[in-house]
């Protein structure tokens, strides 16, 4: 995990891998993406279609791949059942692209739920012989679910992710300091929060403020830097935040 996380312990992530799930608009030319902002990023999370085209790019970086897809299309009225999270590659796959680590989603409380868990255990043990880390990147009952998002349901989707043997826990931040000080505090492996769909600069830095402040180890966060006017300001906003210890004040400045 030393490609991920800095001296400090803390790492900043940037993922790319939602061009496999929703249509997202921003991921423009991923491999110019990846050039603007490798500098200030510790680490990206990729599908493996960007991963093996920006090897360049990303030469020196941590690279997660992703190895489970979505649904790409679902009615609104949910006649049809979201598979939620299927896994589609390997270990082998990710070693060809030079990946560090790998990551599956895994929806506890989902329709299918059962296949999702068996397939995020099978990739841990794989893993885990192939002496790969895992992140897993959890949310209750699935992806866009905020209202599902309480403390007590992460709390439980952040314990079933550890138990399940995941190296580093992606998940969403509750709103709640004091729940998530405890949830984090209560998990043995590093937590690191996600931004989900884009909000105002203020809002994700004040999240992060807050998240880091009560233990995270980092974030995890794709839309609101690359749909952000100005990517690379909102990211060096957020470095500063997480390795700095910056307030969103100061980190505000960055984004002038």
């Amino acid at each position: 995990m030393e490609t991920f996380f800095q001296s400090d312990g803390k790492t900043m992530i940037i993922p790319m891998d939602h061009g496999t799930i929703v249509p997202v608009p921003g991921l423009g030319n991923g491999r110019n993406i990846i050039g603007q902002l490798r500098d200030v990023a510790d680490g990206f999370i990729l599908n493996l279609g960007l991963a093996s085209a920006a090897a360049e790019e990303l030469e020196g970086k941590g690279v997660c791949l992703r190895t489970d897809c979505g649904n790409t299309w679902v009615p609104k009225d949910g006649t049809v059942p979201q598979a939620g999270a299927y896994r589609i590659f390997g270990i082998e796959t990710a070693f060809s692209v030079g990946a560090t680590a790998v990551m599956n989603m895994l929806f506890p409380g989902h329709v299918n739920e059962a296949a999702i868990i068996a397939d995020c255990a099978a990739l841990v043990e794989e893993a885990r012989e192939a002496d790969l880390p895992v992140m897993l990147e959890t949310l209750p009952y699935g992806l866009g679910r905020g209202d599902a998002y309480t403390p007590e349901n992460i709390r439980f989707a952040v314990r079933l992710a550890a138990e399940l043997g995941a190296d580093v826990v992606k998940t969403a931040y509750p709103g709640d300091k004091e729940a998530f000080r405890s949830i984090v505090a209560e998990c043995y492996v590093p937590v690191i929060v996600l931004g989900g769909a884009a909000t105002d600069a203020g809002g994700i830095l004040q999240m992060v403020r807050d998240a880091m402040d009560c233990g995270a180890a980092g974030i995890a966060i794709g839309r609101n830097i690359w749909q952000h006017p100005h990517p690379l300001k909102m990211a060096r906003a957020l470095h500063v935040i997480v390795h700095g210890g910056d307030s969103v004040a100061s980190a505000s400045k960055l984004l002038a």
